[in-house]
């Protein structure tokens, strides 16, 4: 297929529809714009696909020829009858315009309108015309502008008739129908607003690089058995088409595209797939290419071996030329990477001088003329800014202007920057995301971990700012990762389509194609859900707390939970994951059994392995703390957690060897358990996966859980629920306020001992209740306390409680605070602290967006539009709050952790104030780098949020507190003032109580 480079950004805007609607288009000439398949009927219609034969013409592209077979597969599929091959009364027509002498006589004869179709970039016309041809009543027709605008209509039908695109992937069966009709008029999905599309096979050992061999064949060439084959990567492009796609880059790890089977860039030419390069890739070749044959001082080329420009041009060079040499010589279509990384996904060994780029990159262009016979700026191409290449464009390098730019997130899901207004380029820009990263911080690479709600934010900006070049994602093994996979791409093709307050819809129209109507919106609930708890933090670090020393630097610790046990904040977040793995499990029981399989590919295992993990890692946390305090329940925390890590094997053994008859053998091997582990795999153990010598091993628990020696004879210990360093010796409990939202305040009667023994807890004053004050204590008792507010002296009481028991007592101290409920307004002070979710703000002056579900416990806020425009206008949110005591207040902010990527400012700013004051602006990018991922930057997106400070002095009584958007992209989610009484928690203090 030749395909020629050109924009589609001058394309007409295309209506933005309800599911299942056609809507007439805004040119009046008769072609409806739909959402995929929203043109079938399951009760009645213009023509009936069911039996009909599905013709086409051997002249069109052979991906049009092949996608024809695969709409006859599905039609099967879903009705049961195999439509044939060869014309009828009743017929399925496809074609590619200019292309298919079918569709073009069809044109010529006037039976069909392709007005509005041709000539656009992969767009697709599907339309019911009657008496075709002699001998034919009616045909439904699927045409295209171009051969993949032919095959996306086609695999559009099969979206509509409900076949998923993930049913080879995921083992999804089709709701069997007997009736499946298409509605008469002319229908479109539009033309897309990104142009290319598509996604990374990435970071794919062990998991895919284990079970793809296994599946499909060893690789072809010699020695290298682990490389993917053209029947594998068969699998790759279909599912890609049929997610509108059309962009692959291909497995790295080891792995080379063109020498693992000879066919594998044949077979990507006749599915109509465009083939590019990674990052680190250039001049259509895998750096495995270099790899495998440059070694021991020599290569291929006459050289030292050395991926060096600098010290091997010429042989370096010559490797470039024959990979555009390939790419003319065998015909398939191709984007040409240029630039220059180290080897091995690392910054350019020869410095970063703009020069030598600049000399690199002429010489490649040089290549491309040369070898093509045709100016440079015919053949795609681009240019990715990742990692520390931003730096060469930050610092003045630009490339020709035909050359696609594409910028890049931070590797968790932030874009690094956008296009600048002031500087339009003719090859336009694009978007390198991550779904999966291996690197800095930690390795993500286990289960999805996306936020739908945060990939739209990211994804309406680069929208929004311009880039509609080519859009490209990191998917890891792509198994795994189908949710965010399907909507990059969905939102890819038509942004408008699907704003923030529509993912719900989205959500709903995923599960459906895949589970049922039945049961679309209670998996749809349970998937957001399970995106939001995601977002809190990734599961491979749930054993790495991160605090800054009193110097300012940041120190990691990857033998402690992030979570805290104060505020019962690890009780709790597990809970939560707990009743979201109960969730999927009632559904998963009233499921049909044909779709209990990709049930649990696509939902069951990513939920119920993270709820199992979550209550893995309270347990063996619980555990060490139990340990340290000596109490005889410490062991039973151990034995539970490694409990949970045979659950964690079984979860696992059932997705290899029970699902789809074992199809699936060796795929869920991915560790993320013994992560941080420097003893058993080495210095590289606090960011890379477990593994020796490049093989991933088995999950262990680390940090390993403690047995202790329990005495026979009883021993009291007393614990509270702020006594977060686990030594069982606090002194008092938090203090009590009528206006506390916190949970509610409990001291824990322990044994340290086998014997069991009766307690009782006395309390001091009149006001202070407990609810089990007496009782027997086998391993432990919680008692909770509360505050008989009615009988409680106004302003600030000290009571105690005394805990007896096994021949000892313990006194804890209490103190309740109940101050004037008069003139109380806003959110309350309680505790020391009050504690707001930037949603409920007061007042908000200037543009606004709520962007549901964006934040680690709810909503966010962000100035509108994205692109900004208010100059010193900054909008603000205001909050109004009551102070309970005048001083040095802290105001903690909460934001989602960005990057400075607009094109004109260096940073990315908020203010905040009190009343009026003067606001304090603060950078939240201040000492983070998100070009080398230094430990500031780690923190923030390891955390998944930026937590800045700014300190105000204050007198009690009302305030108001007001949060400016200095700069566009700033995501607020929550605000906490420290008083005096904040404790460290992860995710912050409960909301405060709002009167």
């Amino acid at each position: 297929m030749s395909v020629r480079r050109r924009t589609v950004l001058g394309a007409a805007a295309v209506p933005v529809l309800s599911p299942g609607i056609a809507w007439p288009a805004a040119a009046g000439d008769g072609l409806r714009v739909t959402d995929p398949g929203a043109y079938i009927s399951f009760t009645g219609g213009a023509f009936s696909l069911v039996g009909a034969p599905v013709v086409v013409s051997a002249q069109d592209h052979p991906g049009v020829v092949r996608v024809a077979g695969d709409l006859r597969a599905d039609i099967e599929r879903v009705t049961g009858v195999r439509p044939g091959s060869t014309v009828a009364r009743h017929a399925v027509l496809v074609g590619t315009i200019g292309r298919s002498p079918l569709i073009d006589g069809l044109v010529a004869s006037g039976k069909l309108d392709v007005t509005g179709v041709r000539g656009r970039w992969e767009t697709s016309l599907q339309a019911v015309v009657e008496h075709p041809l002699p001998g034919v009543e009616k045909a439904f027709v699927i045409a295209g502008s171009d051969p993949r605008g032919t095959i996306f209509g086609a695999y559009d039908v099969s979206y509509g008739i409900g076949v998923s695109p993930w049913y080879w992937w995921d083992d999804v069966p089709p709701v069997h129908r007997d009736r499946v009709w298409v509605l008469p008029g002319r229908h479109t999905q539009g033309t897309p607003t990104v142009k290319h599309r598509g996604f990374f096979i990435n970071d794919e050992n062990p998991a895919l690089g284990t079970w793809a061999p296994a599946h499909f064949g060893p690789g072809k060439a010699p020695g290298y058995p682990g490389g993917f084959n053209a029947d594998f990567y068969a699998r790759v492009f279909e599912v890609l088409l049929r997610l509108k796609g059309n962009y692959l880059w291909p497995a790295v790890w080891g792995r080379a595209f063109a020498e693992d089977d000879p066919e594998n860039h044949r077979r990507a030419a006749e599915y109509g797939v465009v083939m590019g390069t990674s990052h680190e890739a250039p001049m259509m070749r895998g750096i495995e290419e270099w790899n495998r044959h440059a070694a021991n001082g020599t290569d291929p080329y006459g050289g030292t071996g050395e991926w060096s420009y600098l010290r091997n041009p010429t042989a370096i060079r010559a490797y470039w030329r024959a990979g555009i040499q390939r790419m003319v010589d065998q015909g398939f279509e191709g984007v040409v990477t240029l630039g220059m990384r180290g080897n091995g996904d690392t910054g350019l060994p020869d410095g970063d001088g703009i020069e030598l780029m600049r000399e690199i990159i002429a010489a490649q262009r040089g290549i491309i003329e040369e070898v093509t016979g045709r100016p440079a700026a015919e053949t795609p191409q681009v240019w990715t800014l990742y990692k520390e290449v931003q730096r060469y464009w930050d610092r003045g390098l630009r490339v020709p202007d035909d050359v696609t730019v594409v910028l890049t997130d931070d590797n968790w899901g932030n874009i690094r920057r956008h296009p600048s207004p002031a500087e339009p380029r003719s090859g336009g820009h694009g978007l390198y995301y991550h779904f999966d990263y291996v690197g800095a911080g930690r390795n993500y690479k286990w289960v999805d971990t996306a936020n739908l709600r945060n990939v739209w934010d990211q994804l309406h900006q680069a929208h929004a700012y311009g880039n509609h070049g080519l859009w490209v994602a990191n998917v890891g093994d792509l198994k795994g990762n189908e949710l965010p996979t399907q909507f990059f791409l969905d939102y890819a093709w038509n942004p408008e389509r699907w704003d923030i307050d529509r993912l719900g819809e989205w959500e709903r129209r995923y599960a459906r194609q895949n589970f049922g109507e039945e049961f679309a919106r209670e998996t749809a609930e349970v998937l957001a859900a399970y995106g939001r708890l995601q977002a809190r933090r990734k599961p491979e670090l749930l054993n790495r707390r991160i605090t800054l020393a009193d110097g300012g630097q940041v120190v990691y610790d990857d033998q402690q939970t992030p979570f805290s046990f104060e505020h019962r904040e690890l009780e709790r977040v597990t809970e939560e994951w707990r009743e979201l793995g109960r969730r999927a499990a009632r559904i998963e029981r009233r499921l049909p059994a044909a779709v209990r399989d990709a049930w649990f590919e696509l939902v069951g295992y990513e939920v119920t392995a993270t709820a199992n993990l979550y209550a893995l890692r309270e347990a063996e946390f619980t555990n060490l703390r139990y340990a340290r305090e000596g109490r005889a329940a410490a062991n039973d925390r151990a034995a539970e957690a490694e409990q949970g890590l045979l659950r964690d094997f079984a979860l696992a053994e059932r997705f290899g060897s029970a699902v789809a008859g074992g199809k699936w053998r060796g795929f869920q091997t991915q560790p993320h358990i013994d992560y941080g582990d420097v003893d058993r795999y080495g210095p590289n153990a606090p960011w890379q996966q477990p593994e020796k010598d490049n093989v991933a091993l088995p999950d262990v628990l680390f940090p390993a859980v403690r047995r202790i020696e329990v005495p026979e004879a009883a021993g009291l210990g007393v614990s509270v629920d702020e006594d977060g360093d686990g030594d069982g010796d606090a002194p008092g409990l938090p203090s009590f306020s009528p206006y506390q939202t916190r949970p509610q305040q409990y001291v824990e009667v322990f044994n340290r001992g086998r014997t069991p023994f009766d307690y009782r807890v006395e309390t001091s004053v009149p006001w202070l209740r407990v609810d089990r004050p007496r009782g027997r204590v086998a391993r432990q008792v919680r008692v909770e306390v509360r505050v008989d507010w009615s009988r409680a002296p106004a302003g600030r009481s000290l009571g105690s409680l005394t805990v007896s028991g096994a021949g000892e007592s313990v006194t804890v101290g209490c103190v309740a605070e109940q101050p004037s409920a008069r003139g109380l307004r806003g959110f309350v002070e309680a505790g020391g602290y009050v504690a707001i979710d930037a949603e409920h703000h007061d007042r908000a002056v200037g543009g606004w967006r709520r962007l549901e579900g964006i934040g680690r416990t709810g909503a966010g806020m962000t100035a509108w539009p994205v692109t900004g425009g208010w100059g010193d206008a900054w909008p603000r949110l205001e909050y109004e709050v009551t102070l309970l005591s005048a001083g040095e207040v802290t105001v903690w902010a909460y934001l989602s952790p960005r990057n400075p990527a607009l094109p004109t400012t260096t940073g990315l700013r908020y203010a905040l104030s009190f009343d009026d004051d003067r606001p304090q602006p603060v950078d939240i990018t201040a000492g983070a780098d998100d070009g080398l991922l230094n430990v500031v930057w780690a923190r923030n997106t390891s955390d998944n949020v930026n937590r800045t400070a700014t300190r105000h002095t204050v007198g009690s009584g009302v305030h108001r507190l007001k949060f400016w958007a200095v700069d566009p992209t700033v995501v607020v989610q929550r605000l906490v003032i420290d008083t005096g009484g904040l404790t460290p928690t992860y995710l912050g203090p409960l909301e405060s109580r709002r009167v």
